[in-house]
């Protein structure tokens, strides 16, 4: 199934989990938090300005990004969970 946001959503798999500290402390699944960092899966076709014409999205297909803590709506697609939030949720994109 393929899934397409609008306007200025874009669709973000979270990252995994941290299992281990960097002291190399296994963490159980009761202590971890969910991850703030993802991929970016798809995006829309960017905000609708008041002129009519639409804005350039800032992110693309492929960038990893960091997100605020409660961003986004969990949606559930072929067994994957991913994450459809507004392109303004998206605090950085992480370059390597």
């Amino acid at each position: 199934m393929k899934i397409r946001p609008l306007a200025d959503k874009v669709i973000v798999e979270r990252t995994e989990a941290e299992t281990k500290t960097a002291g190399g402390i296994v963490l159980p699944d009761s202590a971890k938090e969910k991850p703030q960092r993802g991929k970016v899966i798809s995006v829309g076709t960017g905000k609708l300005l008041d002129d009519g014409s639409r804005g350039a999205m800032q992110v693309k297909k492929g960038d990893e990004v960091l997100f605020t803590s409660y961003a986004g709506s969990e949606v559930k697609l072929d067994g994957k969970e991913y994450l459809i939030m507004e392109e303004s949720d998206i605090m950085a994109v992480i370059e390597k």
